[in-house]
């Protein structure tokens, strides 16, 4: 869930979202309400440009870091489960995913979010890999999950649909190529299929 600060700048409301920045672009300082502006800052690496406060004095820098999310290729009863999400067009599917909660374990988010969107039960995991979701700024910490029990989907997702994993066509960005390595991981051939990309209001 987004969560939101508010501050009084001249009887005006600014109403600034805190951590899952979803690729949102801040405008006013967190910390004294007046304008950010972009500035550039010499760093380890050189000299980058970010957004910061106009003041001086403030001295606040909005580094716009990545949010962290798991993404879960889940087996169930000797099938790989794809979800499609709710308001995405017919025959789009793709991992179960979702946001961490503060000091979350990602092997207790994946626990987790399998069960608030399926109702399944995470018997066991296995890292896949780490991916930049650059449209969303996240970065996806994505598992391969036995999972058991009977599925009841959330109102997040639409519907869910069997793959044999041969049969699995991954698309070539983030939870995409988690797909593609988990195959590659069992000697299976990757064949990419091309999709537009989804706009989606971002998730809890």
């Amino acid at each position: 869930m987004l969560r939101f600060e508010t501050h009084e700048d001249r009887g005006r409301l600014q109403i600034i979202p805190l951590g899952r920045s979803g690729g949102m672009t801040f405008n006013f300082c967190p910390r004294c309400a007046k304008p950010l502006a972009d500035r550039e800052f010499e760093e380890d690496g050189g000299a980058t440009a970010r957004r910061a406060c106009a003041d001086d004095e403030c001295g606040y820098v909005y580094y716009d870091n990545p949010t962290p999310a798991v993404g879960v290729l889940i087996e169930h009863e000797g099938a790989i489960l794809l979800a499609r999400g709710a308001g995405w067009p017919e025959g789009f599917f793709a991992l179960v995913t979702g946001y961490l909660e503060k000091n979350e374990d990602p092997i207790k988010g994946v626990a987790r979010e399998v069960k608030e969107e399926t109702n399944l039960d995470v018997m066991s995991t296995e890292i896949i890999g780490n991916y930049i979701f650059e449209k969303k700024n996240e970065v996806m910490l994505c598992y391969f999950a036995k999972c058991t029990g009977e599925i009841r989907l959330s109102p997040e997702l639409a519907d869910v649909k069997r793959y044999q994993p041969h049969e699995l066509r991954p698309w070539p960005r983030a939870t995409g190529f988690a797909v593609a390595d988990w195959m590659k991981s069992r000697g299976l051939e990757v064949q990419f299929i091309e999709r537009p990309l989804i706009n989606v209001a971002p998730k809890k």
